[in-house]
C-alpha cells in the first residue's frame, strides 16, 4: 500500500503507514535559497514567454556512457521521525556504482518524488502535505525557484511532459491529478487544468480516489493516470497550448488490485502495470491512436509468502528484461520480456539488501539501477547486464535517511 503517518494532519495518512522509521544516517545540510514567501498560487502566473520547444518522443536507443561522478538527488519525508532535511544530494561512480553523500537541499518540505526536465537544467519535486504542492530547484546553483499548489492532497508523483512545457502530477490524497506550465527558466506557472477521479466509484477497501502516478505515453500523444483507490487507469489527451485535459478513455483492473504504477515497453504498443493492493503484475496492451490500455491477466511478482507491496517496475533500454520493486518480500523480480513486449516470464528474484524498496530507477545509459529503501533508509546500486537480465549488487548500500526516491542523471 502507499506508506504513512500523514504530514500535516490528515485523511491520506495511508500513503506513508509504513516505514516511517528510517536509517538514521543524515547527511550534512547545505542551506539553498528559502522559497518565496506566500501561498504556492499567490504569485502571478509564471510568465511563458520564452517556451522551450515541442520534442516528439523518438525510438530508445543506448545512451553513451559518462565518465566521472554523477549527480544522485535523493527524495525523502521530513515531516516524519528519523527523515531527512531536504532533497538528499550525492554522486554516483558510472563504472563502479559508488554512491557519495554531498549533502542536502534544504526549502523543500516532504520531497517524497523527484522529477528533472528533459534538458536537466531543473528539478521537480512533490510537496507530499495535506495543502499539496509541487517545487521547481534550478540545479545549476540550487536555487529553489518556487511552488506551485496542486489543488489536492497528498501528491505522490510528477513527470515532465515531453515537451519539456507540461508538469503533470498526482494527488495521492483527494485522487485528483493537475498540470501546470513551465517556462523557459524552468519556473512553474499557476495551475492549468485539476481533474478529480470521480467515476467509477472506489474499489474494494478504499475510501476514494487515490491517484498514484501522471505519465505521458511513448507516443506522446496521450497522458495516463493511475488511480489506486478506483482500480484504474484515465487516459487523456493533453492540449498543448493551454494544459488542459480532456477524458478519453477509462481501463479497469479487477476490482480491489489497487493499480499503483504503470511502465510502457521501449515499442510503444504494450505496458506493465504494478498492483500493490493485490500484490500482481499484469501485462497491458496499449493502441497509440485512441490511448486506449487493455490489461491483461494478473501474474505473480515472485514475492514470497508474506505481505508484500509491488512498488514499481522498470524495463530496460533494450526492451528485453523487466524489474520489479517488492516492499515486504524486499526483492527485485526479474522477467523476461518477450513477443516483442506482449509476453512477462518470471525468471526469480534477487534480494534489494535494503528494507522496504519504494521506488528504483535506471541511471540514463541504463547500465546500474538504484533502489530506494524506506525502512531501512538505503539506496542499493545494482549492476545490469543487458543481454541477461542479471543484477548484481555494487558494494554496501549508500545510507539516506527515510530514501523513498532515487534520481540518477
Amino acid at each position: 500500500m502507499g506508506s504513512g503517518t500523514g504530514a500535516a494532519g490528515g485523511g491520506w495518512s495511508r500513503r506513508r503507514f509504513v516505514g516511517a522509521l528510517a536509517g538514521a544516517a543524515a547527511i550534512t545540510a547545505l542551506p539553498a535559497p528559502a522559497p518565496p514567501k506566500g501561498t504556492p498560487d499567490a504569485e502571478p502566473a509564471a510568465a511563458a514567454t520564452t517556451p522551450r520547444p515541442s520534442a516528439k518522443p523518438s525510438t530508445p536507443h543506448p545512451a553513451p556512457r559518462k565518465s566521472g561522478p554523477r549527480p544522485l538527488y535523493i527524495g525523502t519525508y521530513t515531516s516524519v521521525q528519523g527523515g531527512g532535511r531536504g532533497v538528499g544530494l550525492a554522486t554516483y561512480d558510472p563504472t563502479s556504482g559508488r554512491v557519495t553523500g554531498a549533502g542536502t537541499l534544504t526549502g523543500v518540505p516532504d520531497p517524497s518524488y523527484l522529477a528533472a526536465h528533459p534538458d536537466g537544467r531543473t528539478l521537480y519535486a512533490v510537496d507530499e502535505r495535506d495543502d499539496g504542492a509541487v517545487t521547481a530547484v534550478r540545479l545549476a546553483d540550487r536555487k529553489v525557484l518556487g511552488s506551485r499548489a496542486t489543488g489536492g492532497a497528498g501528491p505522490c508523483h510528477l513527470s515532465v511532459h515531453p515537451s519539456g512545457r507540461w508538469l503533470l502530477s498526482a494527488n495521492y490524497g483527494s485522487g485528483s491529478v493537475a498540470v501546470h506550465p513551465i517556462d523557459g527558466s524552468g519556473a512553474l506557472g499557476k495551475r492549468a487544468d485539476l481533474v478529480v477521479h470521480s467515476d467509477p466509484k472506489p474499489g474494494p477497501g478504499q475510501q476514494g480516489p487515490h491517484a498514484h502516478q501522471f505519465i505521458t505515453s511513448p507516443d506522446g500523444g496521450h497522458v495516463l493516470a493511475v488511480d489506486l483507490g478506483t482500480d484504474t487507469v484515465y487516459t487523456y489527451r493533453l492540449d498543448e497550448r493551454t494544459g488542459r485535459l480532456t477524458e478519453v478513455a477509462q481501463a479497469h483492473t479487477r476490482p480491489g488490485a489497487g493499480p499503483r504504477h504503470l511502465t510502457f515497453h521501449p515499442g510503444g504498443r504494450h505496458a506493465y502495470l504494478a498492483n500493490e493492493v493485490d500484490d500482481t503484475i499484469a501485462v497491458c496492451a496499449y493502441d497509440p491512436s485512441s490511448g486506449r490500455l487493455t490489461i491483461g491477466a494478473p501474474q505473480s511478482t515472485g514475492s514470497g509468502p508474506g505481505t508484500n507491496y509491488p512498488a514499481q517496475i522498470l524495463v530496460t533500454r533494450n526492451g528485453s528484461y523487466a524489474f520489479l520493486a517488492n516492499r515486504g518480500d524486499n526483492t527485485l523480480a526479474r522477467y523476461a520480456v518477450e513477443g516483442d513486449g506482449a509476453r512477462l516470464r518470471l525468471l526469480g528474484t534477487v534480494p534489494v539488501s535494503g528494507d522496504f524498496p519504494r521506488q528504483i530507477a535506471f541511471s540514463p545509459d541504463g547500465g546500474l539501477l538504484f533502489a530506494a529503501n524506506q525502512k531501512s533508509g538505503t539506496v542499493s546500486v545494482f549492476h545490469v547486464d543487458d543481454n541477461s537480465g542479471e543484477l548484481r549488487l555494487a558494494g554496501a548500500p549508500f545510507a539516506s535517511p527515510v530514501a523513498v526516491c532515487a534520481l540518477p542523471l
